[in-house]
């Protein structure tokens, strides 16, 4: 898959959450590509972090630092800006986290998405939307087998079932409101992305960089559960292909769409940790023996409908993603130009290095 560069050039997006790590990379990849990028978020959410240390707010056509709950002024600052496109990536995005701040997570990932598509309703420039939910959307049976869109919606922990709700409302406005008005609004599922400037708790990736350079051991909590990898810029990539058939190709690409790594790149966390360890070596690992919270074991996603329809393909294995993921923090220990080596790896991934 080709990147349409020329697509985006001029082309006004609304940007929610692009203070986060897939946010970020967002910003950067759309304003590298020539668009005028609007972006509403809270302030980064760790420290360090990616906003800050790639100096993304340099990217930026305006940088509203404001919460997704606020309607009058996420409403105000939409009709403000006339964006043609939105992208919903604001989100509390942890599963731990939900645990110990449930109403937060509802009121950020449900009301927080009725919120923007409100705002959108009130904002006559808008003609596509892509709110971005996550793969721990669908009911998990634990099957061995990956889940398609036409998969029941679920959810054992607060943050899967605020991710499905947010589902559940994105189909509501779309029927009830949006679809009528001419108004294309899809929905994107991604799986664990991996790469730089990802700092947040709780994380595989990150929590093996900070056990490695604090010298300590990395304990882990699931050494078996399995997952599907992928570079932060495989689902990007997807989402501005999925924006711009919206744009294009109206009503027929509006719904929900899978973005996954290959079948094959579907690994246990123990696999995970090892490889890295061979990046980073002298760094160690344990089995953390505590008593946990419900996490699913096994989650896979079958992008079948995005490679057919979309023409959308993984284009990085996950050998390839941890090590570009390994070197951009390398990168940022000897105090390089991240948002060089960040659009570098951008190039790279498009093919034009």
């Amino acid at each position: 898959m080709v990147m349409n560069r020329e697509f985006w050039r001029g082309r006004r997006v609304f940007l929610t959450g692009h203070t986060g790590f897939k946010g970020g990379w967002l910003a950067l990849w759309l304003s590298d590509m020539g668009a005028e990028v609007h972006g509403y978020a809270l302030s980064p959410p760790t420290d360090p972090n990616l906003f800050t240390v790639a100096n993304l707010y340099k990217c930026l056509s305006s940088n509203s630092i404001a919460d997704i709950r606020d309607i009058v002024a996420l409403t105000r600052t939409m009709q403000a800006v006339q964006p043609e496109v939105v992208f919903h990536l604001a989100a509390q995005p942890l599963v731990r986290h939900s645990y110990s701040a449930p109403v937060d997570t509802y009121a950020v990932n449900v009301m927080g998405t009725v919120n923007l598509l409100e705002a959108v309703r009130q904002t006559s420039s808008v003609k596509a939307i892509v709110n971005v939910t996550s793969d721990k959307c669908y009911e998990n049976n634990e099957w061995i087998w990956p889940y398609r869109e036409n998969e029941s919606l679920g959810g054992f922990d607060p943050y899967s079932s605020s991710k499905a709700c947010s589902e559940l409302v994105t189909a509501a406005y779309r029927h009830s409101f949006l679809e009528s008005s001419g108004v294309q609004l899809a929905s994107a599922r991604a799986g664990n992305v991996v790469g730089g400037g990802d700092w947040a708790d709780d994380r595989l990736v990150p929590d093996f960089f900070r056990a490695s350079d604090s010298n300590q051991v990395l304990a882990i909590r699931s050494p078996q559960a399995t997952r599907q990898w992928q570079h932060v810029l495989e689902p990007l990539s997807g989402y501005l292909n999925l924006a711009e058939r919206l744009l294009e190709d109206g009503h027929s690409f509006a719904g929900a769409w899978n973005f996954g790594s290959e079948d094959s790149d579907a690994r246990s966390v123990q696999w995970i940790v090892e490889y890295l360890i061979g990046l980073v070596p002298g760094a160690t690992w344990q089995s953390d023996t505590t008593s946990q919270q419900h996490e699913a074991n096994i989650l896979k996603l079958d992008s079948s409908k995005a490679k057919i329809y979309l023409g959308w393909h993984p284009q990085w294995d996950i050998e390839t993603a941890l090590s570009m993921t390994q070197e951009w923090y390398q990168a940022w220990r000897q105090g390089l130009d991240m948002a060089a080596i960040s659009l570098k790896q951008i190039k790279i991934y498009e093919g034009y290095i």
